[in-house]
């Protein structure tokens, strides 16, 4: 129980100790500005859209800038020390923290590697998940593109779409032909 309450405790002072550096890192947007952007209903003018984005473009690099940081080893030798410094003022329970310490921060060094900043943004709404399907196609544009050209070839080589196009290439021609004779009545 005691090994429970000690982990928490260290998960909530490291996550207190990234809050009050993220305070700091820039005084563009304040939470409340970005839970009005939430909270508005889905039909957003153009300019708001554009906050959503500069948002999600300030979410992802802090990310970006939060991750890199932790994977320092000078950072995670720094946030070590602090912890192993707290342990000796637990007397107590001095033992039982370094083996917590020693067991959870690499787990949690870890787990902060993997964290992708475009997937942590979506994750806390602060991007949409259009913004990150878009990343994903721009990065696999020409894919795509091939993709969708050889979908359209095929499509093109059915008898049956090649008589559609027909038919409305002759409605078509057909409505074109009625207006200039309206015209020329006229």
């Amino acid at each position: 129980m005691t090994g429970l309450r000690v982990g928490l405790l260290f998960l909530v002072l490291l996550g207190c100790s990234w809050a009050c550096d993220a305070r700091q890192l820039g005084d563009q947007l304040s939470v409340v500005e970005i839970s009005k952007l939430e909270g508005e209903n889905e039909s957003q003018t153009s300019e708001k859209v554009a906050q959503n984005d500069n948002v999600c473009a300030l979410c992802e690099e802090f990310a970006a800038k939060a991750v890199d940081y932790f994977s320092q080893n000078k950072t995670q030798t720094e946030i070590m020390d602090m912890l192993y410094t707290t342990c000796s003022r637990l007397p107590s329970f001095k033992q039982q923290c370094v083996t917590l310490v020693n067991y959870y921060a690499p787990l949690f060094f870890l787990e902060i590697s993997t964290v992708q900043p475009a997937d942590f943004c979506l994750k806390v709404n602060l991007c949409q998940q259009i913004a990150a399907i878009s990343s994903q196609l721009q990065d696999d544009s020409c894919g795509l593109c091939h993709r969708t050209v050889e979908e359209i070839i095929v499509k093109l080589k059915d008898p049956d779409t090649q008589l559609d196009i027909l038919e409305l290439l002759l409605k078509g021609c057909n409505s074109v032909e009625n207006y200039a004779k309206q015209m020329c009545v006229v």
